[in-house]
């Protein structure tokens, strides 16, 4: 697989830094039940990558001693990682708030058939990927028999009051276009999203989170292999809003990969760029738990004109 990261590492894009931390992004490991195309994150079913518990035990001590106000769960699909329901019901107890970046055909697979019920129990708010409400294209970015899977798994999440704006429980939902191009936008493709999925599934959520795709693994080297690189980040650059500088993720977020090193931003991680407040090459949670990250340069690349193109794009969807 041809590797973009190289390609990226070199950048003008403007320097920027960060504020409060509010947002811990934890990566719990690639393995996942599916292999997408426009995975950044390279995850599948033969990964084995996975946070132990050791490292669980430090998120943990982040959070109740940084008082941070949201888990934000990741993957790979992270409910595969055998210590995900330790570390949900740990944070919850301590009044953080859980999210979990959610493939729903994870609700479909043998030994996972408690999942969707200890979600609603312990009121994770479940962020589900879902590229398209057209069950061809979604098949086609993720394999066959996906959107079959995700409608069923969404229909569980439904059942128990996922997506219901009086329970309480939030289910919204992912769009990624599978092409070199930028999203729609959000509000639209959102009304679009419920009239669709209602109409023929019976299926309501909260919101809809479009995302541009990073330049990065799987996509960065589609977009090498059909010679649409070029094109790609020249749409990119030439979309740049400087007013979403101001709101980008990477601003109150830290990611965190498996084995406890800590990234600006999940892309970051990706492409093996590490927050450093050190001489160190790279920095363990371990070493944050006293030092204060408000002020502190955030690393950035060509990539980082995906955040800030157009409507802009974070892991809360457009951010204009």
């Amino acid at each position: 697989m041809q590797d973009t990261r190289p390609l990226l590492l070199q950048t003008d894009f403007p320097a920027i830094r960060r504020d409060v931390l509010q947002t811990l992004q934890v990566n719990l490991g690639y393995l996942c039940n599916l292999s997408c195309t426009h995975c950044h994150v390279n995850a599948g079913p033969t990964r084995t990558e996975l946070m132990d518990r050791e490292t669980i035990n430090v998120v943990l001590d982040y959070l109740s001693i940084k008082e941070i106000d949201t888990l934000d769960l990741t993957g790979g699909s992270p409910e595969m990682n055998p210590y995900f329901c330790y570390l949900v019901e740990a944070a919850s107890k301590m009044g953080v708030r859980v999210m979990d970046r959610c493939n729903p055909t994870i609700l479909e697979e043998k030994g996972y058939e408690y999942l969707a019920e200890f979600l609603a129990k312990h009121e994770v708010i479940v962020i589900a990927s879902m590229p398209c409400h057209s069950e061809q294209n979604v098949d086609r970015q993720r394999g066959n028999g996906v959107y079959r899977d995700s409608i069923a798994g969404l229909k569980k999440l439904n059942a128990l009051g996922y997506g219901n704006p009086d329970s309480g429980l939030l289910l919204n939902l992912v769009y990624n276009p599978d092409a070199p191009v930028l999203p729609p936008p959000q509000e639209e493709l959102k009304r679009d999203y419920r009239r669709i999925l209602w109409a023929e599934h019976g299926i309501a959520f909260n919101e809809l989170y479009v995302l541009a795709n990073m330049p990065i693994s799987r996509f960065g080297a589609r977009l090498l292999a059909k010679g649409d690189y070029v094109e790609y980040m020249n749409l990119l650059r030439g979309s740049f809003s400087q007013e979403n500088l101001e709101t980008v993720m990477c601003r109150s977020l830290i990611s965190v990969d498996y084995q406890g090193y800590v990234y600006d931003c999940d892309f970051n991680q990706m492409l093996l760029m590490p927050l450093i407040v050190s001489d160190k090459p790279r920095t363990h949670l371990s070493e944050l738990l006293k030092i204060d990250l408000a002020g502190v340069d955030i690393a950035t690349g060509e990539h980082c004109y995906g955040c800030t193109a157009g409507q802009g794009s974070s892991c809360s969807g457009a951010l204009s």
